[in-house]
C-alpha cells in the first residue's frame, strides 16, 4: 500500500512506484556484457485478469521453439507466434486466480533468453463493478451487470435475494424484450464476445446466442430488434432479435455508447466528440448531428455567463427521450466553455441538456455541482429523474418547465433526493466533514449508476455502483417533492476482498467539494474525452488524455508537472475539490491504488493467438497489412525512435522519460488565440497502445477535430490515426517517404497495438 512519502516524494529518478512495487523496468545485463539473446521488451506491462490479453515481445533471436515463461503466482509457460527474430505474441489467459491483492507482480521472460521483465496484473475479477442494468415495469426483478467477473446479478426486488449468472467474456449493457410468445428476455451486449446473450427472466437457464459485434457498449431494444452500440468500430448495429441476423450497420462519431429511441429515430451519443446523431429508425439513415454550439443558452451553474464561448459538447452519459414534449434530455457534465477574456477553466457544469430534434440544443440546465449520470422520464407525470454519481444524488425535474424556456428550466428543480449508503459501508473521511463548508454528504459513497421506472410510475429503482446495491424509491408524491427513499437489495459484496479499491472507486468519481470536479468528469470511465481549456499552465485547449494504462508512463501534462500517479493524484484531487478539504493520506493511498490500476483495453484487432491478423479493414475503409507495417514502423517511416515497444512512448522507461520535443504537429487549437497562452516548450510522446480507441489524437486534439467558422469545435476526421501520421510528414514521422500502400499497412500495425 502506498504510503504519503512515496505519494509526494516521486521524481523523475524514482525507480519505485507509489506502492514500492518495482516499475516494471526491465531487468537486463548491460550490453557489453550480456553472453546470449537478450529480451529487449513484453508488454504492456499493466493487464487485467479479466479476459484475454495480447501481448507482443521484442527479442534478439527469437526461434519456433522460443516461450514465454511466467513466474508465481502464474507460473505458466505460454507458446509463441514468432513472426521473425525480433518479434513474437501470444495471450495472457483470462480469468487467472490471484488470490485477494488488488494486483500481483509476476515475472516474465523468454525461454533461453537474458533479461527478466515484470508485468503488473489486476485482479478484476474479485472487483465486480455494475455499470449497467434493467428493471421490469412491475419493478419486481433487477437484472445488474458486471463486466468484471462476466456476471448478470437478478435482484428480487420483492423478496431481497438476488441470483446470478455467468455470461460471455465481459457482459457491458443490457435491454429488455418480449417476444411474439410473451417471453421476457434480458439482452445482453459483451465488450470481448462477438454476441448477444438472451436470457428468459422466468427461467434463467432458457438461453439464446445469436452473432453480435465485438466492444457492444451499449444497447436499446425497439420492437423485434436490438440496436447496438459499437466501440470498436464506432457504428451502430440493427439486430433482428427473432432472426438473429444483422439488419443494418451504420458508422458514427466515436465510442458511441448511450442509446435511445426517439420516435422514429434513434439518437446516439458519443462519448469521444460529444455530439448527438440521430438515425433512421428503420434504415439507419443518418438524419442529423447535434451539439452545443456558440450561444447555446446555460442556465445555472458556474458556465452561465460564458455561453457565447461554448465550442462543443460532453459526453452525453444518458439519452432519455419524452414523448409528450418532443425533446431528448441529455445527461453531462454540460456544454464545453473554451477560450474566454475572464480565463474561466475546466468547465464542469453537470446538469440536464434539453435537444429539440429539428432544431437543435435548445439549453442546458446546470447545476452548479455533481456530475449527472441517468435520466428516467415519466411522460405522464411530466417528471424527469436525474441521478447524480458524484454526489449520491436522485433529482427530480419538471420536463415541462425543462422544455418550455430558459426562465422556467431555472424553476425545474423540484426535489434533491439523498442516497443512503447501507449499515457499515466504510468513509472516505470521517462524519464530521460531510455537509459543511458547501461540501457534499454521506451520499457520495452510493454512485447511483442506473435509473428505471415502474410502469405506474410509483417506484424508481436506481442501481448504486459504488454499494453494489439497488435502491427502490417512492416516487408516487415526486410531483409535490416527496420522494421518498423505501429500501435496499443487496446485489453482491462490495468491499471484500478490495476493499481500499472501492473507497478509491469513489474518491475517483466524488465531488466533495461540490465544484463540478471529479477525475471521471474529465476522464468517465478512466478513459478521455475530448478536449478541455484545461486547469494547467500554459493555459490552453489540451486533449483529455486517457488514464488507461498511464501508471506506466510518467511524467503528467504538458510540460511535466507531476512525476508519478501519487503526486497526481494529491495535485488534481486537491484541486478538483477546491483544498475544501485536502485529501488526507488515506484517500490518496486509496485514489492512487484505483487510479493505478486502470488497464487498456484488450486490442480487438489482432487475431485469438494474440498476434497481428494479415490483412485489417480501417476504419476508412482502406485494408492495411499490419505485419507489413511493423517492419515500416520500426524502419522506414522512423516511428519507433520516438515510440519505442512495450507501450510505444518514450516515457515508458527512466532513461528516456519526460523528454518534451517538437514534431511539427500544431502547437495549439487556433479558437480564439488571444485568450490562450500559446507558449511552446515541446510535448511528449503520448503511448500507442490503445490507440484504436483514442480520439481525438495529438495533444491539441486536432487529429479529429477542427475549429469551425462559428467558432465551434467539431469532429473533422473520424480517422485521427491517419491525420496524425500523414499530415504532419516528414517531421512528424516519414509517411511521405511511403506509397499509399505502405501507408495503409503501417496504420494497421498502429492499430494492432
Amino acid at each position: 500500500m502506498c504510503t504519503l512519502a512515496l505519494l509526494v516524494g516521486c521524481t523523475k529518478a524514482d525507480t519505485k512506484t507509489d506502492g514500492g512495487v518495482p516499475t516494471g523496468q526491465p531487468q537486463v545485463p548491460d550490453a557489453a556484457v550480456a553472453a546470449g539473446p537478450r529480451t529487449l521488451s513484453i508488454g504492456p506491462r499493466l493487464l487485467s485478469n479479466q479476459t484475454t490479453q495480447p501481448i507482443s515481445i521484442v527479442a534478439e533471436q527469437l526461434n519456433a521453439s522460443s516461450k514465454l515463461v511466467l513466474g508465481p503466482p502464474v507460473s505458466k509457460v505460454l507458446e509463441l507466434i514468432v513472426v521473425d527474430e525480433r518479434h513474437a505474441f501470444t495471450r495472457l489467459p483470462a480469468g487467472l486466480e490471484l488470490g485477494f491483492s488488488p494486483e500481483v507482480v509476476v515475472e516474465a521472460k523468454i525461454s533461453g533468453h537474458d533479461g527478466v521483465m515484470q508485468l503488473r496484473l489486476i485482479n478484476d475479477t474479485s472487483f465486480p463493478d455494475l455499470t449497467a442494468f434493467a428493471v421490469t415495469p412491475d419493478a419486481k426483478l433487477a437484472i445488474s451487470v458486471s463486466s468484471t467477473n462476466d456476471t448478470v446479478y437478478f435482484s428480487d426486488l420483492v423478496g431481497g435475494t438476488t441470483t446470478k449468472e455467468v455470461v460471455s467474456d465481459g457482459p457491458a449493457a443490457i435491454a429488455l424484450w418480449k417476444d411474439a410468445n410473451k417471453i421476457d428476455w434480458a439482452v445482453i451486449t459483451h465488450l470481448h464476445s462477438a454476441e448477444l446473450v438472451l436470457i428468459s427472466l422466468a427461467d434463467h437457464s432458457q438461453r439464446r446466442t445469436i452473432p453480435g459485434p465485438l466492444m457492444g457498449a451499449g444497447v436499446v431494444v425497439a420492437g423485434n430488434r436490438a440496436f447496438v452500440a459499437e466501440q470498436a468500430r464506432d457504428s451502430i448495429v440493427a439486430i433482428d432479435l427473432v432472426e438473429g441476423k444483422e439488419v443494418w450497420r451504420t458508422p458514427v462519431a466515436p465510442n458511441p455508447r448511450e442509446l435511445a429511441v426517439a420516435g422514429k429515430s434513434l439518437a446516439v451519443g458519443s462519448l469521444a466528440a460529444g455530439e448527438i446523431e440521430l438515425l433512421e429508425l428503420e434504415s439507419g439513415k443518418v438524419q442529423s448531428s447535434l451539439e452545443p454550439k456558440p450561444g447555446t443558452p446555460i442556465v445555472g451553474g458556474g458556465t452561465a455567463k460564458f455561453a457565447q464561448y461554448v465550442m462543443n459538447g460532453k459526453a452525453p452519459r444518458d439519452l432519455a427521450w419524452s414523448t409528450s414534449s418532443g425533446r431528448l434530455f441529455v445527461a453531462s457534465i454540460g456544454p464545453n466553455i473554451g477560450p474566454n477574456p475572464e480565463k474561466m477553466e475546466v468547465s464542469m457544469n453537470g446538469g440536464v441538456g434539453v435537444v429539440d430534434p429539428s432544431k437543435g440544443w435548445l439549453r442546458h440546465l446546470g447545476f452548479g455541482a455533481g456530475v449527472t449520470e441517468a435520466l428516467a422520464v415519466d411522460d405522464a407525470r411530466g417528471l424527469l429523474y436525474a441521478t447524480d454519481i458524484s454526489l449520491g444524488l436522485v433529482r427530480v425535474l419538471d420536463t415541462r418547465k425543462l422544455a418550455k424556456s430558459d426562465a422556467d428550466a431555472s424553476k425545474a428543480l423540484v426535489q434533491e433526493l439523498a442516497l443512503i449508503p447501507p449499515p457499515g459501508f466504510p468513509s472516505i473521511r470521517p462524519a464530521a466533514d460531510f455537509n459543511v463548508k458547501n461540501r457534499a454528504g454521506p451520499s457520495l459513497h452510493t454512485g447511483p449508476r442506473g435509473v428505471a421506472l415502474s410502469a405506474d410510475g410509483k417506484t424508481l429503482t436506481v442501481l448504486e455502483r459504488f454499494t453494489c446495491m439497488v435502491t427502490m424509491i417512492d416516487v408516487s408524491k415526486a410531483g409535490q417533492g416527496k420522494a421518498e427513499w423505501k429500501k435496499q437489495v443487496k446485489v453482491c459484496e462490495a468491499l471484500a476482498p478490495q476493499a481500499n479499491r472501492r473507497l478509491g472507486q469513489v474518491l475517483y468519481h466524488a465531488d466533495l467539494g461540490r465544484t463540478a470536479m471529479s477525475c471521471d468528469a474529465c476522464h468517465i470511465d478512466g478513459h478521455s474525452e475530448g478536449v478541455l481549456f484545461e486547469k494547467t499552465m500554459p493555459l490552453r485547449i489540451y486533449r483529455s488524455t486517457t488514464v488507461r494504462g498511464s501508471r506506466e508512463t510518467p511524467p503528467y501534462f504538458t510540460p511535466a508537472s507531476t512525476f508519478s500517479m501519487g503526486e497526481t493524484m494529491k495535485v488534481v484531487g486537491g484541486r478538483n475539490r477546491f483544498h475544501n478539504p485536502d485529501p488526507s493520506p488515506e484517500e490518496l493511498d486509496a485514489l492512487t491504488l484505483y487510479g493505478s490500476l486502470i488497464p487498456t483495453l484488450p486490442n480487438p484487432f489482432v487475431g485469438a493467438d494474440g498476434a497481428p491478423v494479415e490483412t485489417l479493414t480501417l476504419p476508412d475503409g482502406r485494408v492495411g497489412h499490419p505485419r507489413k507495417g511493423m517492419v515500416l514502423f520500426e524502419g522506414k517511416a522512423g516511428c519507433a525512435e520516438c515510440h519505442p515497444a512495450p507501450h510505444f512512448t518514450m516515457d515508458q522507461d527512466l532513461a528516456t522519460r519526460g523528454k518534451f520535443i517538437d514534431v511539427g504537429t500544431p502547437r495549439f487549437m487556433p479558437l480564439r488565440e488571444a485568450m490562450q497562452n500559446t507558449r511552446f516548450e515541446g510535448f511528449g510522446t503520448p503511448a500507442l497502445v490503445g490507440s484504436w480507441d483514442v480520439f481525438p489524437m495529438l495533444t491539441t486534439g486536432l487529429a479529429g477535430l477542427a475549429v469551425k467558422e462559428d467558432g465551434s469545435v467539431r469532429v473533422d476526421s473520424r480517422f485521427p490515426l491517419r491525420v496524425a501520421v500523414e499530415k504532419w510528414a516528414p517531421k512528424h514521422g516519414r509517411a511521405d517517404l511511403l506509397t499509399d500502400e505502405e501507408r495503409d499497412d503501417l496504420l494497421a500495425w498502429v492499430m494492432s497495438l
